[in-house]
């Protein structure tokens, strides 16, 4: 092994040579370079990114030569890019973990075996750098690393995610030089740094040199007051330097135009002084941005400002004086290809979707993200909650007292907790975006937080603390006296709303985690965010997570798809715990994600007498007013377009409201009446263009016809009704149908008309749905009921013809598995009238004694054969939706495809439910097949998977390879709610089937669409 100091087992060794932490910032030759804030176009920037030579090695302990010397041969090396994560690249074990170290738990020491990534590149130091200070900047490195500049050693740092800076113009030379990096996979700041997510390592952000003045400004911090209100704002604007200096500032406004300047002789510390009548604030809606140049020496240095104050008064959230709703998401660095190196087109994907979507907040879970995406938060207008990179979850069980998280209280710990929460605040200080600070994520509380808390108030008192750890039901530390708010993670609705009604909590509630998405999810958004909006010390909440970690690679055979844990053979690791976002891992929205922009929704319209047009709008905007959106509005008698136009809204100010009457009056047409407004964009903005919806509304209501009108006969001839009993099966014809049912069964197997068979199999009455990954709570509890092998018992089956001349069956059956109780009993009761309809009628009782409370679903399941592939139905839609999960469908006629209905996870599971459909038909091309129909509103899906095929397949291509040419039906009474009990409460009762006694009516019409419709 070469010679190395063991740093990375040395608590009382964080850093070598590392520069004090400071605000981002990159020197600038001049102000229109500075302007373009592209690095490149600084003569005193250079980039190290590029390609780099590499050797991986599975020990440190096996790097014999000192590669770092000038004189070292590294030609044969492979070529690796920096930035970039090796794992992605070919090299060690990917692996995701949530909760446990990849190691063995020995603070502070990690294994001898301890990975090591080599880097060396040359680069060439250009003649104006002569006289100039040298400075090298890694922007993120995970774990740590030792540096050579030359052969000569420059220093050490670790703590990933936040810049190690090094004066190293003592080791550079005119001409060319050469860098050498050695990377460690662990040191014991890993655990520190026990995150939910893949582990990764390498030079994953940006590298680059500076060059600086021999005497520069070292440091900057923007702080603002304001007087009078907010009609004049004061900037101080503290600067260090590197020796006395002469500094300019100038404060320049959106249009460039000079709005203030100062100028002083600064000598080590000093101060510039911005005075602005009548500023234009700075907030998430509407982000307006100043612009300061600090010029001294051959440098200007830039920095966003944006004038906007953060205070929280009587337990309210308050910016720029109005309260305000965190409408957040957790957001990890995560790309499909390139791990946790994220280019700036990525940064913009995701805050062009999360704007779009009505999103307002993202928690940097749970570390500072790149400076770019600061800078670029601070553009889009979004409120960023900043997390220090510290998380020791993997430590033990924080929730029972004396136990765990003894790094939290330990005093040897103290200097690498407080470094982090240091590290960060310098360094993003100056960005409006940052309207709070985060100790970071599940890692106790206790002495070496509150040391965190404490300096980051005296540092930064202008902006409110966070860290969700301190919450009372964790055992540490009652201090929280520097905390501002309290913090929750996955509480239920009737928890927070227990939290705002007790007067005795004076602090704010925050939940920085809520609504697990993993999967199908989440189902409870709505029923937050209610309570959110009535209470003002509920000031907002992050769902858990944006987008899914899916690691793009491919099968044996080269198909795609999105890896998650243990698919590369690592253990320990968490599975698809990492499939939990908003998002795909290419940031493909979720229903979920279009659940969220719903409920999160600015504009709230409600109805006062809809009928009569009359409506109430609400303007749920903080800050902006209602004149750049366009309300748009038609009316549909069962489905047809009867009116339509444009809504004026008065100018309505943030928080108001207004009634509004919108131009029709409605004949009492029989039928249902669907009011839709559709809220757009009126101009283009830098995430959107004009038209794009923002929200919509629906309300509906139900003419009644004025007399009993007849039911519609699907055929004008009839024949009677003929019934034939053959041992098992019944046939039943009339003039164009033939039906076949089985009387062991008690139902039917076969439909046909006209010699179009649209039944091959027979139905059954189905309970179970592939699990969910938010059943993952509950569904051991229904494998041990039986309810995913429950078989059908038929005890008897009778027929008869009846009065009108049709044919009724009826029989009774119950559902149960083997060795256990039946789960439910039922009669169902068939009719076959002259038209060929078939009526059934279904009286369910459940097993009072049932230990799991409530089933999946109940309902009728069918196979319909080959070609049943054209769905048309009333109902929500044009996606998915559940009985908790249908905010973001709408009302309406849709016409689409098996395949189109099906909603593809990642992990395979239940999926392309459509809740409250009215009537559907799934037929073949030329419009043959059956209408279902039933008097109340029912859950329907069609797919080319059954519930088993779904829940065997642990990857979606898994699922491709079964799918079947049949059709699957589900006509359900009910489905089971969504929730998210992945991670969060369990499934509100009111979205369980739990049900003792229910009937169920059902028509199933067979028909030729083009004839019959």
């Amino acid at each position: 092994m070469i010679k190395l100091e063991r740093y990375w087992e040395n608590l009382d060794v964080l850093q070598v040579n590392r520069e004090a932490s400071r605000a981002s910032y990159v020197p600038y030759a001049d102000e229109s370079s500075a302007k373009s804030a592209k690095r490149g176009r600084s003569p005193w920037y250079q980039t190290l990114n590029g390609a780099w030579k590499f050797q991986y090695h599975s020990s440190v302990l096996n790097v014999e030569e000192p590669f770092y010397e000038t004189t070292a041969d590294v030609g044969s090396w492979d070529d690796l890019i920096v930035p970039s994560c090796w794992q992605v690249n070919g090299y060690d074990q990917l692996q995701y973990t949530n909760i446990n170290y990849p190691f063995p738990n020995d603070p502070p020491f990690v294994p001898d075996q301890n990975p090591a990534g080599l880097y060396v590149r040359e680069f060439n130091v250009a003649e104006q750098w002569d006289g100039k200070e040298k400075y090298i900047v890694f922007e993120g490195v995970n774990a740590c690393f030792y540096l050579w500049l030359n052969g000569q050693f420059a220093g050490y740092s670790q703590g990933s995610r936040i810049p190690a800076e090094f004066n190293v113009s003592a080791l550079v030379k005119p001409g060319k030089n050469r860098v050498a990096v050695l990377v460690l996979k662990w040191c014991d700041g890993s655990y520190l740094e026990d995150q939910d997510l893949w582990r990764y390592s390498g030079i994953f952000r940006d590298v680059y040199l500076l060059a600086r003045d021999r005497v520069h400004v070292r440091d900057v911090f923007n702080k603002q007051t304001f007087e009078n209100g907010f009609d004049k704002a004061i900037l101080t604007t503290d600067i260090e330097t590197t020796g006395q200096l002469r500094v300019s500032g100038e404060l320049k406004d959106a249009e460039g135009k000079v709005a203030a300047s100062a100028e002083a002789v600064i000598d080590e510390q000093g101060t510039l002084r911005f005075e602005i009548d009548h500023p234009h604030l700075w907030n998430a809606e509407e982000p307006n941005l100043y612009e300061l140049y600090v010029r001294a020496g051959d440098e200007v240095l830039r920095f966003q400002v944006g004038f906007r104050q953060v205070k929280i008064e009587d337990g309210v959230l308050l910016i720029n004086g109005q309260a305000v709703k965190l409408k957040g998401v957790n957001r990890h660095d995560s790309h499909p290809e390139l791990g946790q190196t994220i280019p700036v087109a990525h940064m913009i994907k995701d805050l062009v979707l999360m704007k779009k979507h009505n999103i307002n907040t993202i928690r940097t879970s749970h570390y500072p993200n790149d400076t770019r995406f600061m800078e670029l938060c601070n553009e889009y207008g979004f409120y960023v909650v900043d997390e220090a990179d510290l998380e020791c979850h993997g430590i033990g069980n924080e929730h029972i007292e004396g136990s765990g998280h003894s790094l939290s209280r330990s005093p040897e710990w103290k200097a690498a907790f407080l470094d982090r929460a240091v590290r960060m605040v310098e360094r993003d200080k100056n960005h409006p975006c940052v309207v709070m600070w985060s100790l970071g994520n599940e890692s106790g509380y206790d002495a070496n937080h509150i040391a965190m808390a404490e300096w980051i108030k005296e540092r930064d008192p202008s902006l409110p603390t966070h860290y969700e750890g301190a919450a009372p039901h964790y055992k540490g530390s009652s201090n929280t006296d520097s905390l501002d708010m309290e913090s929750r993670m996955y509480a239920s609705v009737q928890d927070i709303e227990a939290y705002a009604q007790d007067e005795s909590n004076k602090k704010p509630l925050f939940l920085c985690e809520y609504s697990h998405a993993m999967g199908n999810g989440p189902g409870d958004l709505k029923d937050y965010w209610d309570v959110i909006y009535r209470y003002p010390k509920l000031i907002g909440a992050c769902v858990w997570e944006w987008n899914d970690h899916g690691i793009l690679t491919k099968t044996k055979d080269g198909t795609p798809y999105f890896a998650y844990g243990g698919d590369f053979g690592d253990s320990p690791n968490d599975g698809n715990f990492c499939i939990d976002g908003l998002v795909t891992p290419d940031r493909k929205p979720h229903v979920g994600l279009l659940e969220l922009k719903q409920v999160l929704s600015p504009i709230r319209i409600e109805d006062r007498n809809a009928k009569a047009g009359e409506l109430k709008v609400t303007n749920l905007y903080d800050f902006i007013d209602l004149s750049h959106v366009g309300f748009f509005w038609k009316v549909e008698l069962d489905g047809r377009l009867i009116k339509q136009g444009k809504l004026e809204i008065p100018q309505l100010m943030p928080h108001q409201s207004c009634i509004v009457t919108l131009p029709y009056s409605l004949q009492e047409n029989p039928g249902r009446v669907v009011l839709t407004i559709s809220c757009w964009n009126n101009e283009e903005t830098i995430w959107a263009q004009a038209g794009h919806e923002i929200a919509f509304a629906q309300l509906e209501w139900r003419n009644e016809a004025q007399e009993e009108t007849v039911r519609e006969q699907a055929v004008a001839q009839t024949l009677p009704v003929q019934a034939k009993e053959e041992g098992r099966l019944l046939t039943v014809e009339g003039f164009d149908f033939r039906h076949v049912f089985d009387l062991e069964r008690g139902t039917v197997s076969q439909i046909s008309r006209n010699g179009v068979i649209m039944l091959d199999a027979p139905s059954v009455y189905s309970i179970w749905r592939a699990p969910m990954d938010n059943d993952m709570q509950v569904k051991e509890k229904w494998f041990a009921e039986g309810y995913d092998r429950a078989r059908m018992k038929t005890y008897r089956t009778v027929w008869s013809t009846t009065e009108d001349g049709g044919v009724e069956l009826t029989s009774r059956f119950s559902l149960g598995a083997d060795s256990l109780p039946s789960i439910l009993t039922g009669e169902a009761r068939w009719k076959v009238g002259a038209s060929g309809e078939l009526d059934l009628l279904l009286d369910v009782s459940v097993q009072e004694e049932l230990p799991y409370p409530y089933l999946p679903r109940f309902g009728l399941r069918l196979t319909m054969p080959r070609g049943m592939e054209e769905v048309e139905y009333s109902g929500f839609g044009p996606h998915e939706s559940y009985i908790d999960k249908r905010q973001s469908v709408k009302r309406g006629r849709f016409l689409t495809t098996v395949d189109e209905m099906f909603e593809n996870y990642i992990m395979p599971q239940e999926n392309g439910s459509r809740y409250g459909t009215d009537w559907a038909i799934v037929s073949n091309a030329q419009g043959m097949g059956i209408r279902f129909s039933a008097p109340e509103s029912f859950s329907f899906n069609a797919s080319h998977y059954t519930p088993e095929d779904i829940a065997e397949a642990k990857h979606d291509w898994e699922l491709m390879r079964k799918k079947r040419e049949e059709t699957i039906v589900h006509l359900d009474y009910m489905m089971s709610g969504v929730g998210s009990n992945s991670c969060g409460p369990e499934l509100a009762e009111r979205y369980r089937l739990s049900e003792k006694k229910f009937r169920f009516e059902l028509s199933l019409m067979p028909l030729f669409k083009e004839e019959d419709e």
